[in-house]
């Protein structure tokens, strides 16, 4: 029986990751390893006040770029790196998704310190919308960010990928040269290319955090085009709910294993509450079944 399942999960699994989808969620971490160690400071320590702005971004196609190394910054990257200000940057966001290149703004929240984690969950994408831009101002700072420029979540076959990690060096965005943390306002003229300040003071050659993209779940094209089958929150801690606007008649949970680890009988209803405080911290597979007997299987993340 445990083989059967098993075979059925690994079946399942590989056609969830295999098959060509036109929409997929994700979701975004942001980890900063920024610090006195990572980064010494001749003074002997990091701004008092050292921090992140909000991490902020765009999923769209390559009709469009919000950022480039070896390019001038926009007026919004460069309100991002040198006030940690977005208005601008969302300006031109949405004038990218009003020409159609663009689909959404991803608006994260700040990091209070200069090392810490962000998760920004459930980030839709498609297949004409692939790419995703993202950048957070190093803070204080004269104009220093991080950047990740239209990477693609799409493989070479056109499947989604599962998990996408990059480690992340300070740039500097070519529009204020000061030299220091603190340093006052000095606009630069003209205006520089967005470079990078790997080794360059005041950072050392070591990253300054990382980005982890992970796929959450899959949705493919169906003639039904209102149903819906949504996992929320996920990642999750304590609980989890999965709906279907179908109705669901049971849902299972397995362990990377194939072992399934939770099962709900008898739902009749289009939305369940599963508890799973107590399983380990991890990627689970999410299986559900509806009252017209269809499948859905979704990847969840455990933290």
């Amino acid at each position: 029986m445990k083989k059967k399942l098993l075979f059925l999960l690994l079946s399942v699994s590989v056609a969830f990751q295999g098959f060509t989808q036109s929409e997929a969620t994700y979701s975004v971490t942001f980890n900063s390893v920024w610090s006195q160690t990572t980064h010494p400071h001749p003074s002997g320590s990091l701004p008092s006040n050292a921090h992140w702005s909000k991490l902020v971004g765009a999923v769209h196609n390559s009709d469009v770029v919000f950022l480039e190394m070896g390019e001038l910054a926009t007026p919004g990257v460069e309100d991002v790196a040198e006030l940690g200000s977005n208005t601008v940057f969302f300006s031109e966001v949405n004038a990218a998704i009003g020409a159609g290149n663009a689909l959404s703004i991803i608006d994260g929240d700040a990091i209070a310190n200069s090392e810490g984690e962000v998760i920004v969950n459930e980030i839709t994408v498609n297949e004409d919308y692939p790419l995703m831009t993202l950048l957070s101002m190093i803070a204080p700072s004269p104009d220093w960010m991080i950047a990740v420029n239209s990477v693609s979540l799409l493989d070479g076959n056109g499947d989604w990928l599962n998990e996408i990690e990059i480690d992340l060096y300070p740039y500097d965005a070519g529009t204020d040269s000061g030299l220091d943390y603190t340093s006052p306002d000095d606009d630069t003229d003209p205006q520089e290319p967005i470079s990078s300040l790997q080794g360059v003071a005041p950072f050392s050659n070591d990253i300054i955090g990382s980005i982890t993209i992970n796929l959450l779940q899959v949705l493919g094209t169906s003639d039904a085009g209102t149903t819906q089958s949504i996992l929320s929150p996920n990642p999750a801690t304590t609980r989890v709910t999965a709906s279907h606007s179908d109705g669901l008649s049971s849902v299972s949970v397995y362990n990377v294993l194939g072992k399934e680890v939770l099962r709900v009988n008898q739902v009749n209803d289009t939305s369940v509450e599963i508890d799973i405080s107590r399983l380990p911290s991890g990627i689970y597979l999410v299986k559900t079944e509806t009252q017209n007997n269809t499948e859905s299987v979704k990847r969840l993340v455990k933290l």
